[in-house]
């Protein structure tokens, strides 16, 4: 776990410089298995109502930022989630 929480760390100081690798492992932890694999893109669902997954795409090994960002925000929001239900 501590490993998912240093690449998350990681992500909010840079969101530039995240490797696609290390996205698609937070995404793994956070979301479960993407529906979709097999292309550059992997499409996460997501438990909420609207705007209902997270896509993220491979861009020479990177991550594109504003897509760190989306993963970041969908993060926070599932965790704010999960504490007002304790």
């Amino acid at each position: 776990m501590s490993r998912i929480e240093d690449i998350v760390a990681e992500m909010r100081r840079n969101p530039k410089g995240v490797r696609f690798a290390d996205l698609c492992r937070v995404c793994d932890f956070y979301f479960g298995e993407p529906r979709q694999r097999e292309s550059s893109h992997r499409v996460y669902k997501m438990p909420w109502r609207g705007d209902p997954r997270v896509n993220v795409q491979d861009d020479r090994g990177v991550a594109k930022p504003y897509q760190v960002r989306q993963v970041l925000k969908a993060i926070d929001r599932l965790e704010t989630r999960r504490g007002s239900e304790d």
